[in-house]
């Protein structure tokens, strides 16, 4: 099977992806350190409601961006937030005033809510083949965890020669940079796909879809169990290694790297078991195996212990985010795809922000074992709630029955919309009344405009010797 990186179209988006984290790292660093010249004793204060508007503008901003998405050319649209990103983050050593920084973080990171799940949409589109977008997937988490084990020790070197203020430029350019190569390649152009009129009912259109979809009700429980676990481990790491351990931070950098290992030992072997067996028992298994760790937290382990079950956390964590990619490529038309990535991308940094207030509210005001123990219990939840919501069978294919319609909706004259017209409705894609007889056929099912609801499976099974109607 040849690597995703031999087709060239991705290796300039992989590297657009990787240029554009190095130079966010940086910017998490100089951050922390702008907070501190502009607010002194009050930076942590400063740096927590920062975050807590990063997730503001993931969550609301995505799903817009999300549904309207699919009016706007591909590549001019990334490569216009990436200049977006660029511009907010050159302006970074102007402020004077906390509450500049305030606004420009929101503004970052709305446009990063928009660049990250189209950017991410538009890699199956690229790599049609689902074990070279496995592989693709797979580079994706190991860019992430060396990018978090990475980019702290890169602004220290950096730090030793100039002041945190160029920090901000080197990620200016390295977004420039980006956008640089993605006008460097042609992306797919879709074909228009049939949806409901308005701008909120297009704006919903992608969360409909996802929470109507029962494998992606399973992908978000289990992205709340990934980020109960996570949540713990930023969080807290630091809190435990400094105050429970009476360690340094060397040690709690060491910490992290743990976590970040088990996350990319994971994100290596994954993609070749995935070539023979399905994704739903190791996303399980994930959250199984985050439940246990947190669980194992517990008993106060000295450091050699903490960085096994923070290893341990890592496991489980990259077997439920490394896969998340396939189960969303599967769950919708090509076109569709920006409002599907979007909801996760919104959903599941929705589940982010409650475990970052689960873990710091309840650690401070009890205890770290009662928050790992609390979170321990999420985690184990969110994954049974997983295993009831995402059937243990389930088809790609599948055998289904419509009525008769008469509706209106976008469409080409393909194999499914032979109709006569009174006159000339302009030219395909178009929109006029028209009908559709009943029929039962067969097909890769995903929701949309013909099909608002998903089938039972258990009841539903494909016919080998049934006549294989085209998608609607």
């Amino acid at each position: 099977m040849a690597s995703p990186l031999s087709n060239p179209v991705y290796r300039n988006l992989f590297a657009a992806q990787v240029i554009a984290l190095a130079g966010t790292g940086l910017t998490t660093v100089a951050l922390a350190l702008l907070a501190y010249d502009l607010a002194g004793g009050d930076a942590g204060a400063v740096l927590g409601t920062a975050l807590a508007l990063k997730m503001v503008a993931y969550v609301g901003v995505a799903p817009i961006v999300g549904g309207l998405a699919h009016h706007i050319p591909r590549r001019a649209f990334l490569i216009g937030l990436d200049i977006g990103r660029a511009t907010i983050i050159a302006s970074m050593p102007f402020v004077t005033d906390v509450w500049q920084v305030y606004v420009l973080i929101f503004l970052l990171n709305a446009f990063s809510a928009g660049f990250t799940p189209t950017f991410q949409a538009t890699i199956p589109d690229i790599l049609p083949d689902e074990k070279q977008y496995t592989r693709a997937l797979s580079l994706s988490r190991l860019a992430y965890d060396l990018e978090n084990l990475l980019s702290p020790s890169l602004a220290a070197a950096a730090l030793a020669f100039v002041s945190y203020h160029t920090l901000f430029g080197a990620n200016a350019i390295a977004f420039l940079v980006s956008a640089a190569l993605v006008f460097s390649v042609q992306l797919p152009i879709h074909k228009a796909q049939a949806r409901a009129q308005g701008i909120l009912r297009n704006i919903t259109h992608g969360t409909t879809i996802y929470l109507k979809t029962p494998r992606l009700r399973g992908l978000l429980a289990l992205s709340f169990a990934a980020s109960c676990a996570g949540a713990m481990v930023i969080v807290n790491t630091v809190v435990y290694v400094r105050d429970y351990l009476g360690g340094a931070e060397t040690e709690a950098a060491i910490a992290y790297a743990a976590y970040g290992g088990g996350s990319m030992i994971i994100a290596l072997l994954l993609p070749r078991l995935l070539d023979t067996r399905s994704d739903r028992p190791f996303m399980l298994a994930g959250g199984i195996v985050l439940a246990l760790g947190l669980t194992a937290s517990v008993t106060s382990p000295n450091f050699a212990g903490l960085m096994c079950l923070w290893f341990v956390l890592g496991i489980g964590g990259s077997l439920i985010q490394t896969p998340a990619g396939r189960l969303l490529k599967r769950s919708a038309h090509d076109a569709d795809r920006p409002a599907i990535y979007s909801a996760q991308f919104a959903l599941s940094h929705a589940g982010w922000l409650v475990a970052y207030l689960f873990a710091g509210k309840i650690g401070a005001a009890s205890s770290l074992s009662v928050a790992f123990i609390v979170l321990a219990l999420l985690a184990l939840l969110s994954t049974g709630v997983a295993a009831f919501a995402w059937p243990r069978r389930d088809p790609m294919v599948v055998e289904h029955t419509h009525d008769s319609v008469e509706h209106e909706h976008l469409h080409v004259h393909d194999e499914h919309h032979q109709h006569s017209h009174e006159g000339w409705e302009g030219p395909e894609p178009h929109s006029h009344p028209h009908r559709h007889g009943p029929i039962r056929h067969s097909h890769a099912f995903v929701l949309d405009a013909h099909h608002p609801k998903w089938p039972n499976c258990q009841l539903a099974r494909p016919t080998p010797n049934l006549r294989t109607a085209p998608r609607q």
